[in-house]
């Protein structure tokens, strides 16, 4: 393990290095490139999407394609580092699609992989995985250590993804991180359900699936950054994994009436009292690992929430 002094050395180090951003039109993707330009790297950003202004999110480079072994040997150049943000991003949209899943998950990751085996074997390789990994689980927080039994096409995808890092990182002495995101939010995020709550707060409507005890452990995005950046000083061919979440639970119901209050709109909520498939009861994290790397969460729940809603309000009116 790294000290904190190393991980000062290593971030040190970073500037003027390449930084391959995969999935950079995405939430989490954006947000990473942006945030390692601001540390005065060129980031390259490569994945689906239209990312018309990609200029403003720090890219020096970006390249509206998919993620396969010809793409990146033609665009990504020889990366310092890798953050392989594509892939699926819905439990939901992987019910629905599930070799559509695969192939965005799975085989985008075995595609960085190979590439990196052939091309860019000094590269580090972060992989923000999911929480969606452990399934259902008979205890909370969550460890590290706990058996892996998705209980979705989103899971189990995260979990080949998983494997096949460790595999590389085993067999061709690839560096890799893996972290282990758990509920993610921030500005800029259009869907899942923060946004789709404050699209009913904002008509008045109060009716949400599910039973409303579910327990969620909620991010923010300026967080995970952070902890993805962190997580580049400890890549190595051992494949560390660590969870990415606060470490506090919080049912849905809670979370609700908290953004609720931000449209003062705090009445009582209904639920449908029916689970989604694919969705557990509960998850949250033991982020004591991520925390023995020097990462700590900054922002506090209740600010990120009031942030969230005002964003939501600006661009609605």
């Amino acid at each position: 393990m790294l000290g904190v002094e190393q991980d000062d050395i290593w971030n040190r180090n970073l500037v003027s290095k390449t930084i391959l951003v995969t999935g950079a039109a995405g939430f989490i993707g954006r947000h990473v490139a942006a945030a390692y330009a601001m540390r005065g790297m060129r980031v390259v950003g490569i994945g689906r999407g239209d990312l018309i202004d990609w200029a403003q999110y720090g890219l020096s480079e970006w390249h509206r394609v998919e993620i396969t072994l010809e793409n990146l040997t033609k665009y990504a150049g020889t990366p310092d580092v890798i953050v392989h943000c594509a892939g699926g991003s819905s439990v939901g949209i992987s019910m629905q699609q599930p070799y559509l899943d695969f192939i965005q998950t799975a085989q985008s990751m075995a595609q960085v992989l190979e590439f990196m085996r052939l091309y860019a074997p000094q590269a580090k390789l972060i992989y923000p995985s999911s929480a969606a990994v452990y399934g259902q689980t008979a205890h909370l927080p969550i460890s590290e250590n706990e058996p892996l039994r998705p209980i979705s096409p989103y899971g189990v995808y995260k979990k080949i993804a998983e494997d096949l890092c460790r595999l590389y990182s085993e067999q061709y002495n690839i560096s890799i991180a893996i972290i282990r995101l758990f509920s993610i939010y921030g500005p800029g995020l259009r869907k899942q359900l923060l946004w789709d709550a404050c699209l009913k707060f904002s008509t008045g409507e109060r009716k949400f699936f599910g039973t409303g005890s579910e327990i969620r452990d909620w991010l923010h995005v300026n967080d995970v950054v952070e902890l993805i950046i962190v997580a580049a000083a400890h890549a190595s061919s051992k494949c560390p994994v660590v969870n990415g979440g606060m470490g506090v639970g919080i049912t849905v119901r809670d979370i609700l009436m908290q953004l609720s209050a931000c449209f003062e709109q705090a009445k009582k909520l209904e639920f449908s009292g029916k689970s989604r498939a694919g969705d557990p009861i509960g998850y949250q994290a033991d982020i004591s690992l991520a925390q023995s790397w020097g990462w700590e969460p900054q922002i506090d729940l209740g600010k990120g929430l009031n942030d969230y809603a005002k964003w939501f309000k600006r661009i609605e009116t």
